[in-house]
């Protein structure tokens, strides 16, 4: 366990860094505190919540904060905050996230800045990290909007691998309060367990996946995993403390904080 990289974290340091990233604009008020405590902000493009004035007003936040600015697409689901899977065709799965990764260019042009990635919300991030030729089609759309865009993905799964193959630049995901399955996937928010809601027990799930490469999921068996982001719910009830109290551990193993 990381334990083991106590004694030479007092000698010296790892030269580890991470970064971490924070669902936002999604309506909940504590935006501005968490931007102090994150590297990269996830906003929402208005499928799932959020309008033109929410991705402003985030944008200017991260903007002072140096956090990156990042689109948060999802499926047309307000009513359910993004959060149900829905059967659509693969030509409208291209229009869905182009036209929310449009609306986004759109004003972070107007702001004098550029998307520095995209990563998808909820169910259609569940979805695509399970299939092939979904994740394959996003990251073609994102890759034509902009070759330059950085794609956010569960680590491990078809999001990243297809990403990779038509040599979009990917970031491998690893999630800060929620548990996992033995088969690396999310466990399901309907189950009593899904959410951690300890800040210690948060961090201590963090420093196991970046120092060993590793999680336990909800069995209690141990699965390799690579981190390279570390995700926190904005909507999490204990959100800020969670970030807080991650952001002073890595600062106390000497892990740098910063955005890919």
């Amino acid at each position: 366990m990381f334990k083991q990289h106590i004694n030479s974290i007092e000698q010296n340091s790892l030269g580890l860094s991470i970064d971490i990233n924070c669902d936002m604009g999604e309506g909940m008020q504590n935006d501005a505190l968490l931007m102090p405590f994150i590297s990269s902000a996830n906003i929402a493009c208005g499928f799932h919540a959020g309008d033109e004035d929410t991705i402003k007003r985030t944008i200017e936040l991260a903007l002072e904060n140096n956090v990156a600015i990042g689109a948060h697409p999802s499926y047309l689901d307000r009513e359910n905050f993004g959060r149900l899977s829905q059967s659509i065709s693969l030509i409208e799965l291209a229009e869905l996230i182009s036209n929310q990764l449009s609306l986004f260019e759109k004003i972070t042009d107007q702001m004098g800045c550029k998307i520095h990635h995209v990563k998808l919300h909820g169910a259609l991030y569940n979805d695509c990290a399970k299939d092939p030729l979904s994740s394959k089609i996003v990251a073609q759309t994102i890759q034509a909007i902009d070759p330059s865009i950085i794609f956010y993905g569960l680590s491990g799964s078809h999001s990243i691998k297809e990403a990779k193959a038509i040599g979009l630049r990917c970031v491998k995901e690893v999630f800060a309060d929620r548990t996992y399955q033995p088969n690396g996937q999310l466990t399901p928010r309907h189950l009593d367990h899904a959410l951690i809601t300890d800040p210690k027990t948060s961090a201590k799930q963090v420093l196991t996946m970046v120092l060993d490469q590793e999680i336990k999921t909800d069995d209690g068996t141990m699965i390799a995993v690579e981190a390279e982001t570390i995700c926190i719910h904005g909507d999490h009830p204990q959100a800020v403390d969670i970030a807080k109290n991650l952001f002073n551990t890595l600062q106390q193993y000497q892990i740098e904080i910063k955005q890919p």
